[in-house]
């Protein structure tokens, strides 16, 4: 669906999305992308935005009728709600509390720590853990514990995502890094200090603060669930 680029540009705006890092954070990648510096901080130009996010609207609407997977990914404080409240809404996975190195490159293993999970959660609706001693309940529950606070978004996942969607790029490099080396194309939000180049869809606008986060993340997640529900659905 094609946006009006008018009230797209006064919409992101409104969110503060023109802000930048300061100039001498700035990645050589982003300069085209920058309308001017003020007191040393960056500017962006949101012209330029509302042609990437229109480019990246495109291919979530895509994605959307071909039924892809996608896995959130926001670990600043900023995203963390916005990103599972996204994912739940649209039952996709997500990661909020830390990438953990190899859920891409390594996910075999990664897979089995998800369904350790998934079986301790069946074992305590089906009340099955009166087989075990409580000493090894207690052990059991505390790693328990420290899965579920990473791997609690990964339930369910049973192959290596389609997308990575990602509130920025710079800070969830380790994320980025293993989609790239598996091909695997990446949505993301991200300022003037991130490489522009190591995204598929990358959207260059403020990152860091929760009205623009917020933004993009609607409207891309908006994007998907209209290809969804679109006559060419599969």
């Amino acid at each position: 669906m094609q946006k009006d680029i008018t009230k797209t540009i006064e919409e992101m705006f409104a969110v503060g999305a023109h802000y930048g890092y300061s100039k001498s954070r700035r990645h050589p990648s982003t300069s085209t992308y920058i309308y001017t510096t003020k007191q040393s901080g960056d500017i962006i130009n949101l012209e330029k935005t509302a042609t990437l996010l229109q480019k990246a609207i495109d291919f979530m609407e895509k994605a959307g009728q071909e039924g892809k997977t996608i896995l959130f990914v926001g670990t600043k404080p900023e995203a963390r709600e916005m990103i599972k409240n996204t994912a739940e809404s649209l039952e996709m996975p997500y990661v909020i509390e830390r990438w953990i190195g190899g859920t891409i490159s390594n996910f075999p293993e990664i897979k089995k720590r998800i369904t350790e999970l998934e079986d301790y959660r069946k074992d305590i609706t089906e009340g099955n853990l009166e087989k075990y001693t409580k000493k090894e309940r207690t052990v059991m529950a505390k790693k328990m514990e420290r899965l579920s606070r990473y791997y609690s978004g990964l339930v369910g996942v049973k192959k290596i995502p389609d997308i990575l969607f990602i509130i920025d790029s710079k800070k969830e490099h380790i994320a980025t890094t293993e989609a790239n080396s598996f091909s695997l194309p990446i949505v993301a939000l991200l300022n003037s200090d991130s490489n522009i180049k190591d995204v598929t869809y990358p959207v260059l606008a403020n990152d860091a603060t929760v009205p623009s986060i917020k933004f993009f993340t609607k409207e891309l997640s908006e994007a998907y669930k209209r290809g969804v529900s679109s006559p060419s659905a599969k």
